[in-house]
């Protein structure tokens, strides 16, 4: 099952159409067109000029001019960025990063510098931050595995070897075990393989029945068809059972991988429903995760959703949560009320 989003911008002046799978892959209409066309909320800098902006950053670095910083760095592509970081290595010899690292502290350093990675190389980290420590952050692990397509997937694995030198499967299985590592690294392998719906339904269903549930069908199969398969899966299951598959998982699984069956299907059914349940913890690492990742790519989906879900917009919900210049980072990654 496709899910639809339809975002209104400034009144009735603008309109946003798209259509969102389970992999998060965005599919326009093809009739859609506008010039700044994205379901982002950071787009490309139109007058965009790379050593203009890497001189007002190094400026701003010597004045600690946060506001400047935010302002650049926050309405810039990612692609823009990455040219700003060469423009301003070639001028001072330094790398942006480290400038930023002197200059601020605490999570607003955290968010720029997140802002400086590339995509992969934010989802590598979020990957290796999230098995660093005391334990492991599941959830964490879970929302890149789960939202991220395979072919993503294969070059986050590709990023994380090159920027820490180590394998990302090979971690996980450190960090993870019993049913849950299975899970973790059938999905770190995703794939699509074709199935008949009362096959799997039957699968499922039998695995559940069983006086000790079998998550392995459950691993397998959703781990290999796609969201418009499964989703029909779901209803006939739920035909069945006169009971939701999140209950049916509840009852049939305890512990990770219980979360782990959980967090997919609810993926698989809307992933921007997951994204903006996972917004609504208002945790800092978990706001900061989900809003870089997604600026330029679904946010406006995102913020859409959070706001049917919760009453309240995201623009909102983060000004009661967050304060200082912190805060004004996140408004403006997050770009407006709703």
């Amino acid at each position: 099952m496709k899910q639809w989003c339809i975002v209104v911008l400034n009144g009735l002046s603008h309109f946003l159409f798209c259509r969102l799978n389970s992999d998060m892959d965005i599919e326009y209409l093809p009739s859609y067109e506008m010039a700044w066309g994205t379901l982002g909320t950071i787009r490309p800098f139109l007058n965009f000029h790379a050593k203009r902006d890497a001189l007002n950053i190094q400026a701003a670095l010597e004045q600690k001019d946060v506001l400047t910083l935010i302002k650049i760095l926050t309405n810039r592509s990612n692609a823009q960025r990455q040219i700003i970081a060469q423009t301003f290595k070639t001028i001072t010899e330094k790398e942006l990063s480290s400038g930023l690292k002197k200059a601020l502290s605490g999570e607003l350093e955290n968010l720029l510098l997140a802002l400086l990675m590339t995509p992969l190389q934010f989802e590598a980290y979020r990957l290796r931050q999230s098995m660093e420590g005391i334990g492991t952050d599941e959830e964490g692990l879970l929302e890149i595995l789960c939202t991220r397509s395979p072919k993503v997937l294969a070059n986050i694995t590709s990023t994380y070897k090159e920027q820490y030198n180590k394998d990302l499967e090979t971690d996980l299985k450190g960090e993870t075990s019993g049913d849950f590592a299975k899970l973790v690294l059938a999905l770190l392998k995703k794939k699509k393989v074709l199935g008949m719906v009362q096959r799997d339904t039957e699968a499922l269903s039998e695995a559940i029945n069983q006086a000790k549930a079998d998550p392995g069908p459950w691993i397998t199969i959703l781990t290999t068809r796609d969201s418009e398969h499964l989703n029909k899966v779901f209803v006939n299951l739920e035909s069945e059972k006169q009971e939701t598959v999140d209950e049916a998982i509840e009852k049939a699984f305890s512990g990770d991988v219980r979360l782990g069956l959980k967090t997919l299907v609810r993926c698989v059914q809307s992933p921007n429903l997951y994204l903006a349940q996972r917004l609504e913890t208002m945790k800092s690492a978990t706001v900061q995760g989900v809003m870089v990742s997604h600026s330029e790519e679904d946010l406006l989906c995102v913020r859409v959703t959070y706001l049917r879900q919760t009453g309240t917009s995201l623009y909102t919900a983060l000004q009661k949560q967050f304060k200082g210049d912190h805060l004004q980072a996140l408004l403006a990654i997050c770009r407006s009320e709703d």
